[in-house]
């Protein structure tokens, strides 16, 4: 017995739609190849979430422009942690339940060390901030320079230059412990330096006028205020009103036009910075360092940013992992990314020459650190040092 041409058609649509449920869904070549990235677009540090997401769309449009991954074109999701480090388990929870190879982010000590005990088995998380410090061989990667090389180069840089009396004042967060335990280590490599006097103070406080009364007394040549965002700007207003006339070094997380312009009216006459070699083009020779830094000020200024630190803190990342795709496949899973990163050596990005396999984690060594400080009268940072740290002549 013959079928009606309309029952054969609603036979071979039934058939096809069984097929279809069966079979598992794959990506097309058109499906963007989706990298997860958390940012504090709220909360106290958003003026370091926001830029990095600007700078984010220069790799984005970077990775399109030149063919994507795999035929796909790339694309960041960016999850706001609202600067809140439990905000972070909750997001990294979703991500690697859904089987996400890789995450970039967060940008702050506090957040980082959240997350990390979740990556014990993946996926990699590339922490955006010098203060976290995963051990060798595990899924956890810390951006740029530690602390420690950071603390480094700074003081090379004092004892150098005869500033040898060091006051801390750092608040009792992720960040200025990680700060106070570097200092105290690097300082005690160098006999000519030494602490003065050591304080600390609750992020939330609105005043710092009891520690500096005891910084004054100890008589130091440099203070160094090892935080980020709101309370440095607690300190330097301690410091003006102190009448401390003395340098203040602080953290690269702090090399923001938006906080130099809201900071001015009590600026330090010195305020100075373990900095990224892209704000010292003329101090660099490597060509390919400086190609890369180039291209990194072109197509930020193609989307009409002026970059600082804060975009500077994840565009290499960025970039590194767009690479790790094409080399491995859009389908790479957390163990060939993290086998990629433990092994790239001789990649030149906007800080320098990455050597993963001889500083495991980071790729980074203090001669990727230039020290610089505020111009006032240019409007923006300037070297005082050569990369490593001696000072210029």
């Amino acid at each position: 017995m013959s079928v009606a041409p309309k029952a054969r058609s609603r036979t071979a649509r039934a058939i096809l739609a069984i097929a279809t449920f069966f079979v598992p869904s794959v990506a097309t070549a058109a499906d963007p190849l989706d990298i997860y990235v958390l940012l504090p677009m709220t909360g106290n540090v958003a003026f370091i979430g926001t830029p990095e997401s600007q700078s984010l769309h220069a790799v984005e449009a970077w990775a399109n422009r030149t063919g994507g991954v795999g035929g796909r074109p790339v694309r960041f999701v960016v999850e706001d942690d609202q600067s809140n480090p439990q905000v972070d388990v909750q997001l990294a929870t979703q991500i690697i339940a859904k089987r996400a190879p890789v995450v970039l982010g967060p940008v702050m000590t506090a957040q980082c060390n959240a997350i990390s005990p979740l990556m014990k088995d993946g996926p990699v998380a590339f922490c955006l901030t010098s203060g976290v410090h995963p051990p060798a061989g595990s899924f956890v990667f810390g951006f740029g320079a530690s602390t420690e090389q950071e603390m480094i180069v700074a003081m090379r840089y004092f004892s150098a230059t005869g500033l040898k009396r060091i006051a801390v004042l750092v608040p009792n967060d992720a960040t200025g412990q990680d700060g106070a335990q570097n200092i105290e280590a690097v300082v005690a490599t160098d006999r000519t330096l030494s602490i003065v006097d050591k304080e600390n103070f609750t992020p939330t406080d609105t005043t710092v006028t009891a520690q500096l009364s005891r910084i004054a007394a100890a008589n130091p040549q440099v203070l160094i205020a090892w935080t980020t965002g709101g309370p440095l700007s607690t300190i330097l207003r301690g410091v003006r009103e102190a009448g401390l006339d003395i340098p203040v070094l602080t953290t690269p997380g702090n090399i923001s036009y938006i906080q130099m312009k809201q900071y001015a009216p009590f600026l330090p006459h010195e305020l100075v910075f373990p900095g990224p070699l892209f704000l010292a083009l003329d101090q660099i020779s490597d060509r390919t360092t400086k190609g890369a830094i180039q291209t990194f000020y072109g197509d930020l200024a193609t989307l009409g940013f002026r970059p600082d630190q804060t975009y500077n803190s994840i565009y290499d990342a960025a970039v590194m992992i767009v690479r790790a795709f094409r080399t491995l496949g859009p389908d790479a899973t957390a163990d060939q990314v993290r086998g990629y990163l433990a092994n790239l050596k001789d990649w030149h990005g906007i800080n320098g020459a990455y050597d993963f396999p001889k500083f495991p984690q980071r790729g980074m060594s203090p001669s990727s650190v230039v020290m610089v400080h505020w111009d006032q009268a240019k409007g923006t940072w300037t070297a005082i040092s050569k990369p490593g740290g001696n000072p210029l002549k």
